[in-house]
């Protein structure tokens, strides 16, 4: 297994989802609803998390295999929920325990639609806005994994009957 490509393609992604707390923060600014800092110290956060993955690994070139994707899926799938839990710590409002704000950032990123928040009218629009947002890219994610999961399964089947056409006409 190429661990430092992995690596590298991890960090380049959470690089890349750091840039996302770029809208919230502005929506924070336009409504002034306070929520602003949490969404600037997870920005920073998240690009040095992603630029440490990285920057050691930059030039890091091999051939990833299937396994590699399938694990890239899931260090992904976790580092990401993991990140985008911060806005919801570092945030005063809403309130929320580690715990909550992790179960928030997975179920926007799996779009479950569950959630421990109570008064929703009552929280920043920043914060409402975030949390479509996490959920939109859950939305997206699956979309671009079934995607990436489908030729695979679809080429081990065609290389089945084909092996088995072969097999026929001898």
């Amino acid at each position: 297994m190429h661990f430092r490509a992995i690596t590298r393609i991890v960090g380049l992604l959470v690089i890349l989802f750091s840039g996302t707390m770029i809208l919230p923060g502005l929506v924070a600014l336009i409504y002034r609803d306070g929520a602003g800092r949490a969404f600037t110290q997870t920005f920073f956060v998240a690009l040095a998390i992603g630029s440490i993955l990285w920057w050691p690994n930059r030039r890091e070139k091999g051939e990833l295999k299937s396994r590699e994707g399938f694990l890239i899926v899931v260090l992904f799938w976790t580092v990401l929920g993991s990140v985008g839990a911060l806005p919801f710590i570092f945030s005063e409002s809403p309130n929320l325990t580690i715990t909550d704000a992790f179960f928030e950032s997975f179920s926007g990123l799996t779009t479950t639609g569950a959630t421990t928040l109570v008064g929703l009218d009552s929280l920043p629009h920043a914060i409402l806005f975030y949390r479509q947002m996490l959920q939109w890219f859950g939305g997206m994610g699956i979309i671009v994994l079934a995607v990436a999961i489908l030729p695979i399964l679809a080429s081990g089947d065609a290389a089945l009957s084909g092996g088995n056409a072969g097999a026929a006409q001898r």
